[in-house]
């Protein structure tokens, strides 16, 4: 049964590649614009349900979030010759398959750009990782004893899970990467234990690929709608919270995904909407904070850097541990 997965998943692979041979070949002959978007839909839809193929958690996960979301969203940007697709002169094919498949960005403007942060395999990164891996592995993924831990330290766990194998997985993804393109490219996380509010740790230090697409896709364009409603000042208040619904809607297709295995109960097929009431919290949090800035302008930060960041950690972990962790892990493990 697993060999059969392991070719599930590699036949999986082979379609999304055809599918961006195919777009990258639109790109050159189609021009940008509402033409190339209509041409480009058919592998959009196809890479949205590639995961109905699978049955593993982990290759569901990555799936889903590298073909299903990230994919056909920079499909989405490059039908209109915008995001990480596009450049001037265009990427080499090469370079388009990587940038398409996998959850990287190049650095194109070197250091000039403050908002890039590029990655580095530094000492201390590797001594991070280090010690990650090894929490994760003595101590998270075993799983003989998981009945004898207290709920809400299992729930911990996973939570250590969670993160400890996304830094590990990006880490080892970008460093691949960057070997190969032999290009800076921005890093994937920028030590999000450190944020002083839910505005620096979702739009500073937490998943930039997610954050950078996510803002071109989404964010700018509520912020176009809603100025005329509302003026341009205020209207990135409202496009905050919609995008953070979308990645909601996002992540529950992750959840659903996971579940769907199960079609077998009526149940499987039914949303849970932790994952998008957690974001809708988040991106409240988030707009209030940006309301906050734009009506007393604070010079400096309210509060001490310790307390803003014990603050802003404990809000993060409560609603995580609350909302995200036990119905992903729930999903996965049906």
């Amino acid at each position: 049964m697993m060999e059969g997965e392991i070719i599930n998943f590699i036949n999986v692979r082979y379609v999304a590649i055809t599918m961006f041979l195919y777009s990258y070949t639109i790109g050159k002959v189609v021009p940008q614009g509402r033409g190339r978007l209509i041409a480009l839909f058919p592998p959009i839809l196809i890479l949205f349900l590639l995961p109905i193929w699978l049955t593993n958690p982990h290759y569901i996960i990555l799936t889903t979030f590298c073909f299903s979301w990230l994919s056909t969203f920079k499909l989405l940007l490059f039908a209109f010759a915008k995001g990480p697709l596009s450049s001037n002169p265009p990427h080499s094919l090469f370079y388009f398959l990587l940038l398409v498949s996998l959850p990287i960005k190049i650095d194109h403007n070197n250091s000039k750009n403050q908002n890039q942060i590029k990655f580095k395999l530094t000492p201390f990164k590797l001594f991070e990782l280090l010690v990650m891996s090894i929490l994760l592995y003595f101590f998270v993924l075993p799983n003989q004893k998981k009945e004898s831990f207290h709920p809400l330290m299992l729930t911990f766990l996973n939570f250590l899970h969670f993160y400890f194998g996304l830094e590990i997985l990006f880490a080892m993804i970008t460093t691949i990467a960057c070997k190969i393109l032999q290009l800076e490219l921005e890093k994937p996380f920028d030590k999000p234990y450190l944020s002083t509010s839910p505005q620096e740790f979702w739009g500073k230090r937490w998943n930039f690929m997610v954050s950078r697409i996510l803002h071109p896709t989404v964010y700018k364009p509520m912020v176009k709608a809603f100025s005329h409603v509302i003026g341009r000042k205020w209207a990135p208040i409202p496009a905050v919270v919609v995008t953070f619904m979308v990645s909601g809607l996002m992540h529950e297709l992750i959840y659903y995904n996971l579940k769907r295995k199960n079609i077998a109960t009526w149940e499987a097929w039914e949303p849970c909407w932790d994952s998008m009431f957690f974001f809708f919290i988040h991106g409240v949090f988030v707009a209030l904070q940006i309301a906050y800035k734009k009506t007393f302008k604070p010079k400096q930060q309210l509060l001490p850097w310790i307390v803003s960041c014990t603050f802003t950690l404990t809000f993060v972990m409560t609603t995580a541990l609350t909302l995200v962790i036990p119905t992903f892990f729930r999903s996965a493990e049906r």
